[in-house]
């Protein structure tokens, strides 16, 4: 078990928490969760309505940890070659050369990813499984870290290609950051009169100091009792009354690696049940399929999974009470 004096004097992650929540004014829980997949070398899909701060939250946090920021917005005529890059003949070397496409950046945004055909898409969520692209014939390593958030609109859905399930169980996290409070609006406004906030934030945290972090998140301890929670969970799902579809063994394992990292930025060195229980929703809920009668009662993926956190057994044992 790792050291829990360690982790209290680590600083880094509430430095990056505390810049980002200075640009995005009312949203801790979605930044938190964010900081839980970059630990994780995990990615989000964030479903929204445009304006409500997905592409500052995403360069916000690329600068935060001093990584390179780029970006894709995807359209219908979108290539895979705009993902991944091309090879590009040079007359003066009388070869090929390699043009990196933004893929090759350390933070990525996709934007409205279910705007592009399947097959780009594809180009993008094989780059993120596999850290990897293959082009012309050669793999080509992607950059670490590398994270993706990738964004898409749940209103306007004319001329969209949905992501498959299989496809969306490549995403750790399923995000919506709706809109601001009252208050937190106000005080957007108030401090963007003159110029942006992202201005005045500089790094806190080098790519180096990010990839330790992230080992140590790993290292966090998770008991036997806290891994047969998460599979008495997702084993409901396979059986649920509503459920056409239950979550895979990927989604375990998703399960338990953003409750480690989750614990690690609370500042513990070991995972307890309420970890579980609150990142349940967030990393479950899209990799189920909703029963056709479920959907018609209007139930959503979010309820059922509640419902089956609320009859999942949690366990007690001593040393896991806070």
């Amino acid at each position: 078990m790792m050291e829990q004096e360690k982790i209290a004097e680590n600083t880094h992650i509430q430095d990056v928490l505390t810049n980002m929540n200075s640009v995005i004014f009312g949203k801790e829980e979605i930044v938190k969760l964010s900081l839980v997949a970059l630990l994780t070398e995990g990615h989000v899909l964030l479903e929204d309505v445009p304006g409500v701060g997905k592409t500052m939250l995403v360069r916000t946090l690329a600068k935060s940890v001093n990584c390179d920021f780029s970006r894709i917005q995807f359209t219908p005529d979108l290539l895979p070659s705009d993902v991944t890059g091309v090879s590009i003949y040079n007359p003066k070397e009388l070869a090929f050369e390699f043009r990196e496409g933004p893929v090759f950046g350390n933070i990525l945004l996709a934007d409205e990813i279910n705007r592009t055909s399947p097959k780009t898409q594809s180009s993008l969520l094989e780059a993120m499984e596999e850290k990897s692209v293959t082009v012309d014939g050669e793999t080509r390593q992607l950059k670490s870290p590398f994270f993706v958030m990738a964004t898409q609109n749940p209103i306007e859905y004319e001329g969209t290609y949905p992501l498959p399930e299989a496809q969306l169980d490549r995403f750790l996290l399923k995000l919506r950051m709706g809109y601001p409070t009252y208050a937190d609006e106000l005080e957007m406004l108030s401090r963007n009169k003159n110029h942006h906030p992202i201005e005045e934030i500089q790094a806190v945290m080098s790519q180096e100091e990010l990839l330790l972090e992230q080992e140590e998140a790993k290292n966090v301890y998770i008991d036997e009792t806290i891994q047969q929670y998460i599979l008495n969970i997702v084993t409901r799902t396979r059986s649920h009354s509503s459920i056409y579809l239950g979550v895979s063994p990927r989604g375990s394992l998703a399960l338990m690696e953003a409750s480690k990292a989750y614990a690690y930025i609370e500042g513990r060195d070991y995972v307890i049940p309420d970890d579980v229980k609150y990142l349940a929703p967030f990393v479950l809920a899209h990799r189920v399929l909703l029963k056709a009668e479920a959907r018609y009662q209007g139930r959503t993926r979010e309820e059922v999974i509640d419902t089956i956190i609320e009859s999942a057994h949690i366990p007690i044992k001593k040393g896991f009470a806070e």
